[in-house]
């Protein structure tokens, strides 16, 4: 099973794009939310309509988990607490979202959602015990906020995990964590891409502007990671300890090499018409 895990598109549309793009190589696509953005001039009902637009094509193309972020956040429950109503809704899709556990050959996916009190941290707590009774051979959960602590969620000047999420890593030892949300933690000194806590590794995919978005892919079965940003392709072996820096890719496989011959729509010329020579 190879897995695209994205976050933090914060409504970047050419991001979006450029999903649909790929999506069609991978088994399933993960996205650890923040697909909207509250700083956008954009009204947040109007990207809710476009971003489920983009899902209902993603969702044709192959199988989607979808988790809430921060900026994701439309309503709150009747507890006051801020959640996330209209990723609840993706499920009409056949999207897995929030509070939804679903098992894919011998792995078991937990979607947590971002949690603005205590009601929701309870609600994630019990999520996670119950899971924990059916937990295949690997259990992966999906978590917005990285566990705090953690290279995954250095800011360069303090940590910005969640301290929650990291004594629920340390009580069910989980395979693997899928975050996003620290945007620049891959990018600086003493941040990272990915960590372990004991027998869990622990993702951050990290955010660049521009197109393509930075992104991780999981080949489950080979037990390999590759982070791909601007400039930049890493990967570590998942069968190995944790070592530090990760690998450079130096023989990129052939579906790597094709996610980076994605055209950009912006700058792919409009088809010659016939007798016509095709614009430079």
């Amino acid at each position: 099973m190879r897995c695209l895990v994205v976050a933090d598109l914060h409504y970047s549309l050419p991001q979006f794009d450029w999903l649909l793009r790929a999506a069609p190589q991978f088994d399933l696509v993960i996205f650890a939310g923040d697909a909207l953005d509250i700083a956008s001039a954009v009204d947040f009902r109007a990207q809710i309509l476009v971003v489920r637009k983009y899902l209902t094509r993603l969702s044709g193309l192959t199988r989607v988990i979808l988790c809430s972020g921060n900026h994701d956040l439309d309503e709150r429950n009747a507890d006051g607490e801020k959640i996330a109503r209209w990723i609840a809704d993706m499920r009409d899709l056949g999207i897995a979202c929030d509070g939804d556990s679903l098992v894919i050959g011998d792995t078991l996916f937990t979607v947590c959602p971002w949690w603005d009190g205590p009601k929701v941290k309870e609600r994630i707590d019990l999520q996670l015990r119950e899971a924990a009774m059916r937990r295949a051979s690997r259990w992966i959960w999906v978590h917005h906020a990285p566990p705090a602590n953690s290279p995954t969620s250095w800011g360069g000047k303090r940590f910005f995990g969640d301290a929650e999420l990291k004594q629920w890593i340390e009580r069910h030892q989980p395979s693997m964590v899928i975050s996003g949300h620290v945007h620049q933690s891959p990018f600086i000194p003493d941040g990272s891409w990915f960590d372990r806590l004991g027998a869990t590794w622990t993702f951050n995919t990290g955010r660049l502007p521009g197109r393509p978005p930075t992104h991780i892919v999981l080949e489950i079965e080979r037990g390999a990671a590759f982070w791909l940003a601007a400039g930049e392709e890493q990967w570590i072996d998942l069968n190995s300890p944790l070592q530090r820096p990760a690998a450079p890719v130096t023989d990129p496989p052939a579906w790597l090499a094709s996610l980076g011959r994605i055209p950009d729509p912006i700058y792919t010329p409009p088809p010659a018409a016939p007798g016509e020579p095709r614009p430079n």
